[in-house]
Parts: structure tokens; C-alpha cells; sequence
């Protein structure tokens, strides 16, 4: 009963996609341990992972509360856990609450300036999830929430900022943005007829794609200068290159003529393109 419960839970919030922040949080912690004097603790490995999972939690479980009625009129979300019964809007929203003072609470385990910046990370966080009501940008934002996850990493190691998390973040909000844009294209007449927001629904699927790919172009710029700036070794720039080289194969299977992919584009090649630059960017900063 426990475990479909918890496999309830974690479909709710879609767990399989930590795989687009996470892998950025451990480079963001990896990089403050081999750049400062800080020692690696499993307490702290611990304390970054539970931080990130509760964050996404409220993040995505309050999404799901709030759109709940948005998608139970649309075909491709109608099935979703709170339009289809298998968990109630209450219960939702009381994981949100529960997910969200947890994560709080992490926070101030870690360190004061963590604790301070807790409650503007859960505003971005749970405002995403309005954004689309009142702006085509509502992907950026979407970028916001994720690209937190190796600046927090860092400060939670550190306690203070660095240059080389603030590129991270630069990169993971426009890489974000732009498959997120991607995923959108699924929803341009929904979107429309709903009076609700996105790059797709205002400039449509071509203009939807041509944002897309000119937000990957600064995700290509982002990781050529987070490189530069720690003096990266051959390993950063194996990752950055096949990282790089899975941006342009997303954008190769996904057309205006045929959107067929967009469930591969979206999920696996980001999936795997996440965990190849983190592998071969934490490689590298070991190896230094």
C-alpha cells in the first residue's frame, strides 16, 4: 500500500525529471569543493539532495494543483492524478505544504544564507506555475526555477556566490526554456482556445521553434564561457561537445511539418544530454 502510494506521488511530480536539474547541482557542488577549502561531508552531499528533491516536489506538485482544471479539459493531460481521481486536490496540496516547509527546514540545516534565500527560491518556484496566465514567457521562468539548483548547490557548500554557478545557472535557464518551448508545441490550439500563454500559442510552431533554437544558441555561449572561466580541462569540453551536439539533434527530429518527437526531444535527449556534461564537467574538475 506504501509503495503505490509513493509511486503515486512520484508520477505526480514527474520524479524521472530530476534528471534535468540534479546533475547540475552535484557540478555546482563538486566545483565549491574543489575550488575552496571545504571538505567533501556525506552530511552535505545528503543535505543538497534532500534540498533539491523537496524543492521540485512543491515545485511540480503545486503545478499540478493549480492546473488541475486546465488539465482536466485538455485530451493530453486529462489522465494526469488529480483530474483523474488518483489523488485528491487536498492531498495534493498538502504534499505542496509538507514538501515545502521541508525544504525550508533543509535549508537552515545547511547554512543562514541558504535559509534567507529559501523563501525567494519557493516563490519562483510556485509562481511558474501562474505565469502562463499572463505571459508567453512563462518558460523563462520555468528556466528560473531549475537554473537555482547549482547556484544552491554552491552556496550551500560555501555560503557564498561565484561566478562559475552563476553561468551554470545561465545555461540551465535557457537550455530549459528552450526544450521547454518544444514541449509546449504539443499545446498551441489548447493554449489558444484556453486563453492561456506560451511562446508557441502567441508566435506559433514556427516561431515557437525559431525561439527555441536562438535560446540554445546562448545555452552554447553559456557553456563555452563557464568553461573559460574555471580553465577547464579536455574532459569539460568532451561533455560541452556532446552536450552541444544533442541541443542540435532535438532541434534536427523536431519540425513544423512533424512533431512526433517532441516526447523523445523532451525527455530522453535532455535526460541524456544533462548527465553527459555533468559526468564529464565533474570528471574534469576532480582531474584538475
Amino acid at each position: 500500500m506504501l509503495l503505490k502510494t509513493l509511486s503515486r506521488y512520484a508520477s505526480l511530480v514527474r520524479f524521472s525529471h530530476t534528471i534535468f536539474a540534479m546533475p547540475f547541482a552535484l557540478v555546482g557542488f563538486v566545483y565549491a569543493l574543489c575550488t575552496t577549502d571545504n571538505d567533501f561531508t556525506l552530511k552535505l552531499l545528503v543535505q543538497i539532495l534532500l534540498a533539491m528533491v523537496t524543492a521540485r516536489n512543491t515545485a511540480m506538485g503545486f503545478n499540478r494543483y493549480a492546473d488541475r482544471k486546465i488539465d482536466a479539459l485538455n485530451p493530453r493531460t486529462k489522465n494526469r492524478e488529480i483530474p483523474s481521481g488518483v489523488i485528491s486536490p487536498r492531498n495534493a496540496l498538502a504534499f505542496v505544504i509538507v514538501n515545502a516547509l521541508l525544504f525550508m527546514g533543509v535549508a537552515l540545516w545547511i547554512n543562514p544564507l541558504a535559509f534567507y534565500l529559501s523563501p525567494v527560491a519557493l516563490i519562483v518556484l510556485i509562481g511558474y506555475s501562474y505565469t502562463k496566465r499572463f505571459t508567453a514567457w512563462c518558460h523563462i521562468v520555468l528556466g528560473v526555477a531549475l537554473g537555482i539548483a547549482p547556484v544552491g548547490a554552491y552556496i550551500a557548500v560555501t555560503g557564498h556566490f561565484a561566478v562559475f554557478p552563476m553561468l551554470l545557472a545561465g545555461l540551465v535557464i535557457t537550455w530549459c526554456s528552450g526544450f521547454d518551448i518544444i514541449y509546449a508545441l504539443q499545446d498551441v490550439e489548447f493554449d489558444r482556445q484556453q486563453a492561456l500563454h506560451s511562446v508557441p500559442a502567441r508566435f506559433g510552431v514556427r516561431g515557437g521553434i525559431v525561439v527555441s533554437i536562438l535560446l540554445h544558441a546562448i545555452t552554447v555561449y553559456a557553456v563555452v564561457l563557464a568553461g573559460l572561466d574555471y580553465g577547464c580541462g579536455t574532459l569539460y569540453w568532451i561533455g560541452a561537445a556532446v552536450f552541444i551536439g544533442l541541443l542540435i539533434f532535438q532541434h534536427a527530429i523536431v519540425k513544423p511539418s512533424d512533431l512526433s518527437r517532441i516526447g523523445l526531444a523532451f525527455g530522453t535527449v535532455n535526460g541524456i544530454a544533462s548527465l553527459c556534461y555533468a559526468a564529464f564537467t565533474i570528471a574534469d574538475l576532480c582531474l584538475k
